[in-house]
């Protein structure tokens, strides 16, 4: 399905667990205060566009030369382990996606992002940034945090596999995501825990 841009995003009634979508300003500040001269500077590159659910926005195979803001919708990240498939990561209204290994050193990433709705997202070409970041003292700075931030939330999910059970990480990520479970499917949370969907059946009827 082709691509279309998005220039007005129309409001409908829409179920309780479906979050409001996010404006860029609001994404952009959440990381980084900007002043609004740097700010325009900063919008001026990003486009928003829609994808449809199922959509593979982020492939292993390539260097991804984007990085991705959640304006509307889910998505999930994950690795090929063998022939089954891991998820390690959701992102949702106001999260980034975004390859750290294609963005760091230009290398190709290790993961895949597939959308689980139907997504508004902002896009944001790493060139650009990169001159946008020797150009705006402020827009550098903002990019320094950017990049704690993905870093401190890759630290995150890997202290909770390493040391958390199945249930302290189901736990953490209801916590972190509490509308998770009616936007994505079960086996998702399953293969995210490192667990059956039996075994997540009965973490969930323990703790209701």
């Amino acid at each position: 399905m082709k691509v279309q841009e998005i220039c007005i995003f129309e409001h409908r009634c829409k179920p309780s667990f479906i979050l409001e979508p996010m404006d860029i300003e609001q994404i952009l500040d959440k990381i980084y205060p900007l002043s609004e001269p740097s700010r325009l500077i900063l919008k001026s590159y990003i486009t928003e566009l829609s994808f449809p659910k199922n959509h593979i926005l982020i492939s292993s195979d390539k260097i991804e030369k984007q990085l991705y803001f959640i304006k509307k919708g889910i998505a999930r990240t994950f690795v090929f382990n063998d022939s089954d498939e891991t998820t390690f990561s959701f992102g949702k209204e106001g999260d980034t996606i975004i390859s750290f290994k294609s963005y760091i050193s230009n290398q190709k990433g290790y993961e895949d992002v597939e959308l689980l709705e139907d997504c508004i997202v902002y896009k944001l070409n790493t060139q650009d940034l990169r001159k946008l970041y020797n150009e705006n003292i402020e827009i550098a700075n903002w990019g320094i945090r950017f990049a704690e931030n993905e870093l401190l939330k890759a630290e995150d999910r890997l202290l909770t596999r390493q040391f958390g059970n199945a249930s302290d990480r189901y736990e953490v990520l209801l916590k972190n995501y509490p509308n998770l479970l009616q936007r994505v499917q079960l086996g998702y949370i399953a293969s995210y825990l490192g667990i059956t969907q039996v075994s997540l059946s009965r973490i969930r009827a323990s703790i209701k």
